[in-house]
């Protein structure tokens, strides 16, 4: 059965209809929002949250964009929340913060698993700004369109948050360099900007 019928289905209450797109989608959400969290835990109680938005604002869906590009909005806009949430209870400041990275310490072949710590790592690092559109576009395989959609944005600024996020990634692999990503490295010019998207 499609997405759009399944939708339909939840609206009206089918409690089965919703298993089926939540089987479709749990394990995608789940990781999508631990790439962006960086707690497995708090991915899982947020992809909870995100499929009891969706069962209980169903009615709320217009089928004007996919259902996966509303289900991982609603999953964005939690992280977003929570990150700010997280943001105000404690902040370690980024000189705190050292690089355990050498340059020159990275593999460059694709299944090196150390090759994927590293990237999970310069990930995490990203700003939330560039970290997700990364993610969705990237890990997740979303087009800049879509993207720019959930995140209500311009594909412009979709396109430049992807590229100049990749770059931070590539420089801080290849260099082992801290991801200076955060509007010029003044830190009073980023708190109000920080959680943006």
């Amino acid at each position: 059965m499609d997405e759009q019928a399944l939708m339909e289905l939840i609206k009206e209450g089918d409690e089965q209809a919703f298993a089926q797109l939540m089987g479709v989608y749990k394990d995608r959400i789940v990781n999508f929002l631990y790439q962006i969290t960086g707690d497995y835990q708090l991915a899982v109680d947020l992809s909870q949250e995100t499929f009891l938005r969706v069962y209980f604002k169903a009615r709320k869906y217009r089928p004007i964009a996919p259902v996966s590009a509303w289900i991982f909005s609603i999953a964005a806009n939690l992280a977003r929340t929570e990150k700010k949430r997280m943001r105000n209870r404690s902040a370690v400041p980024l000189e705190e913060v050292t690089n355990a990275y050498t340059s020159g310490s990275y593999s460059t072949d694709h299944n090196d698993p150390a090759l994927m710590r590293n990237v999970r790592a310069a990930l995490k690092k990203l700003h939330p700004r560039y970290r997700i559109p990364v993610i969705l576009k990237d890990v997740e395989g979303f087009s800049q369109e879509e993207i720019a959609r959930m995140l209500k944005l311009p594909v412009g600024t979709v396109k430049a948050r992807i590229s100049r996020g990749r770059e931070y990634i590539r420089k801080w692999l290849e260099e082992g360099q801290e991801i200076k990503n955060r509007q010029g490295g003044n830190e009073n010019e980023t708190k109000e900007a920080d959680f943006e998207l």
